[in-house]
């Protein structure tokens, strides 16, 4: 994997190591947990705004029944 550069998530605090970390690639977007920075997951920037729109929206709530 090439050296990234990783961003702690605004929600992150320095306590603690449930983190989520960004970087960003020539071919896409990297994301892990900071507690386990050997898997990473591998998209793009438009599944990533689809994803997070989709959580915003609450359509991958358990509660809404889906």
């Amino acid at each position: 994997m090439p050296d990234l550069k990783w961003r702690k998530s605004s929600y992150s605090t320095d306590v603690g190591a449930n983190c989520v970390e960004v970087a960003t690639a020539a071919d896409g977007i990297r994301m892990r947990e900071s507690d386990e920075p050997h898997a990473v997951i591998h998209t793009n920037p438009a599944a990533l705004r689809a994803f997070i729109r989709a959580a915003k929206a609450g359509r991958l709530d358990r509660a809404a029944g889906r």
